[in-house]
């Protein structure tokens, strides 16, 4: 993968998140509150993976026709820049401990922070798939 394929999607990255943090505090100020972190944890996460999807299906034309192997390197790029940003933030921004950031991965209790890594990972080539480009 180029470097400025991986510049192009970076950028994309950095557009996810904001969606993502924008998503985190909608569940923070209005979901939590009306519905209680037993539905407003998964139902953020489903919304922020249908983001994902959706932010990769429109912005598909900047990253154009490649190998599928090139479409899962955007996917892992996209997922190892999460967790950097999610643990580097968590850890040294906002101050929580490894414990606290670890519950991002407990399905248990409703979190489905792993189903928008999953969505990360997977949307560039499937979304090459739907539009035909593999």
């Amino acid at each position: 993968m180029s470097f400025y394929l991986s510049l192009k999607a970076a950028i994309l990255w950095f557009i996810i998140a904001l969606f993502a943090i924008a998503n985190g505090l909608f569940r923070e100020s209005f979901l939590e509150p009306y519905l209680g972190d037993t539905l407003a944890l998964p139902l953020s996460g489903i919304t922020l993976s249908m983001m994902i999807f959706t932010i990769t299906f429109f912005s598909f034309r900047l990253i154009k026709s490649h190998a599928s192997s090139t479409y899962l390197y955007i996917g892992l790029q996209w997922v190892v820049m999460t967790l950097i940003f999610e643990f580097v933030f968590g850890r040294f921004v906002m101050g929580r401990s490894w414990e606290e950031l670890f519950q991002v991965f407990n399905i248990l209790e409703g979190n489905l922070f792993i189903l928008a890594l999953l969505v990360s990972l997977f949307s560039p080539l499937l979304v090459s798939r739907i539009r035909k480009e593999v």
